[in-house]
């Protein structure tokens, strides 16, 4: 009997296994936002520890490992083709296992959500639902090449700073805050468009209308980056007539670097999208927290 039966007849899902089904190298994103979030509110810092520390862990291993999570148990039919050596389609998460953990974690999520107050509890209801709506039929928002990577870039990004935001100001954010939450999410829609290309195959055949499938690698590369561009410029604009030029200048100098970034990627979208992951993706987070710290403190200037 090969290695792969012996893991599909086993009852328990590998320790190893779950780990990376929830996949930690995902939680960066929403965590720097929640931070960026933390840092935009103007919030004293010091005196509130334990409560950023509780929403860097909803933020990261709870709720986006429970995304991950509901993702992969969704799309175990897609990962037969795209990727057969991920957890559950490889038999090291067995059986219902993988909508177990996802449930799972979507319980805790909102249990350690109530801790954080009203606003920290119903921005992870959004989220908890948004991460189903994406993944799960009938609704499966990911089958869409807009509402799909639209629906993650909130979720990533805006969701997580305004949460931030709101749970150090105990209110809503100010509209200064929202705004740029807003733009930074709405330029994450490229980004997400980008992580398309790696699964190109496999929604090709199973009718998933990514836009690098609906347009083209060529084309869907080209919008993305229109699209990651277009809101920082008005970020930039923004800070600088809320009277912060030394931020606006440096996020330009960030924006640069990710044009001369973008001209490498365009040569070749399909293989060189990780790279630019890793690359001009990198320069447009660092942006993200410039504007918080930006934004710290701008209202009482105001």
């Amino acid at each position: 009997m090969s290695a792969n039966s012996n893991l599909q007849m086993s009852s328990w899902p590998q320790p190893l296994a779950a780990l990376e089904l929830i996949k930690p190298i995902t939680w960066f994103p929403p965590m720097w936002a929640f931070l960026c979030g933390v840092i935009s509110s103007g919030g004293a810092l010091t005196g509130n520890v334990g409560l950023i520390a509780l929403g860097l862990i909803l933020a990261g291993p709870i709720v986006c490992g429970m995304s991950q999570a509901a993702n992969d148990w969704c799309d175990r039919h897609v990962d037969k083709i795209n990727e057969p050596h991920r957890p559950i389609p490889s038999g090291r998460i067995p059986g219902l296992w993988g909508a177990w953990i996802a449930i799972a974690m979507s319980v805790l999520a909102l249990a350690v959500s109530w801790q954080l107050g009203p606003w920290g509890f119903g921005a992870t209801v959004f989220g908890v639902l948004a991460a189903w709506a994406y993944s799960a039929e009938p609704v499966r928002l990911k089958r869409s090449g807009w509402w799909g990577p639209g629906l993650v870039a909130l979720c990533y990004e805006g969701l997580p700073w305004f949460t931030g935001a709101a749970i150090l100001s105990a209110g809503a954010p100010s509209v200064q805050v929202f705004g740029i939450a807003a733009l930074y999410a709405l330029g994450a829609h490229g980004i997400m468009t980008l992580n398309d290309f790696k699964a190109l195959e496999g929604d090709r055949k199973l009718g998933i209308n990514s836009l690098p499938v609906t347009l083209g690698p060529d084309r869907a590369a080209r919008l993305a980056c229109v699209v990651m561009i277009v809101p920082q410029i008005a970020v930039i604009a923004l800070l600088f007539l809320w009277g912060k030029p030394a931020f606006a200048v440096a996020i330009f100098a960030a924006l640069i670097g990710q044009v001369l970034a973008m001209r490498v990627l365009l040569r070749d979208p399909k293989a060189r999208a990780p790279w630019y992951n890793g690359t001009g993706v990198s320069l447009y987070v660092s942006g993200m927290m410039i504007a918080a710290f930006g934004l710290r403190g701008l209202e009482a200037a105001l």
